[in-house]
């Protein structure tokens, strides 16, 4: 598995987003036309090849609140983006599905793209292995992790990442195209008490349940865990599994987070 680590935004955090979705479309239709070769794909130049999956890791390097498409049309839409600007958050729209999440500079983002021939097959089966992954590795931590959806969480799910069945910690999400799927991880590593109240606003313009109480942070459950520290520990439950080779972004992906920027930005 190829290894894709750091941020690429700087001050536009759309950027990073624009850069998974270019890896997801990449993977992809390396994949379709593979399999079908008449089918018309990118073609890749030789320094931006993935020949299989590809994960990327990155910390944000700037508060972001992410929302999902079904959050761009509800009607208290343009409402909930003022209040994440209002409240110092860039908004963005990312690829995949699920409900507006927000995080910080303090948070570990893990995109997992993989390439997939068939689009319908096992979603629940991700969302289940990659949850109980993220629950070992924060488990090592002396973290009382369980996956479930917490009361009143933001972006709910039955599969998120909790503590205590109380407070939610990882939120997981997926998107599946043609030739691969894109399986996304956010954990909050801290700053839960900087997302409490952007989310509240935010959730409340779009007049969907949350509960601040349900957002909670690794440091707030393990003082002596750093976010380096996470990271490795993530990194070490996929090299066993997968084997992790480190890769650069190349031309041609960077081109089309060009080209698809414009998805994700908000002005």
């Amino acid at each position: 598995m190829d290894l894709l680590r750091g941020a690429f935004g700087g001050p536009d955090p759309a950027w990073d987003v624009a850069v998974t979705h270019a890896l997801l479309r990449h993977v992809g239709s390396s994949t379709s036309s593979a399999v079908s070769p008449t089918h018309d794909a990118v073609s890749p130049s030789p320094d931006d090849v993935f020949p299989g999956a590809v994960l990327r890791v990155y910390r944000p390097e700037s508060r972001v609140v992410a929302f999902g498409r079904r959050d761009t049309r509800r009607p208290g839409f343009p409402s909930a983006v003022a209040a994440a600007r209002s409240a110092g958050f860039t908004p963005v729209v990312r690829p995949q599905g699920g409900r507006a999440v927000a995080y910080t500079e303090r948070s570990l983002v893990v995109d997992h793209i993989h390439p997939h021939t068939d689009t319908l097959d096992g979603m629940d089966a991700r969302f289940a292995r990659y949850g109980e992954l993220w629950a070992r590795v924060l488990s090592g931590f002396g973290i009382d992790t369980r996956v479930g959806e917490v009361p009143g969480e933001y972006c709910p799910g039955a599969y998120s990442v909790n503590a205590r069945g109380v407070v939610k910690l990882v939120g997981t999400a997926q998107r599946v195209i043609k030739g691969a799927w894109l399986f996304s991880a956010v954990a909050i590593f801290d700053d839960a008490e900087l997302l409490r109240p952007v989310l509240a606003d935010v959730y409340r313009a779009l007049d969907l349940q949350f509960d601040v109480a349900s957002v909670g942070s690794i440091r707030e459950e393990a003082s002596s865990v750093s976010l380096e520290r996470l990271e490795t520990a993530i990194l070490a439950e996929y090299d066993g599994h997968d084997g992790l080779t480190a890769t650069t972004l190349g031309a041609e992906t960077t081109h089309l987070a060009q080209t698809l920027i414009d998805d994700h930005q908000l002005r």
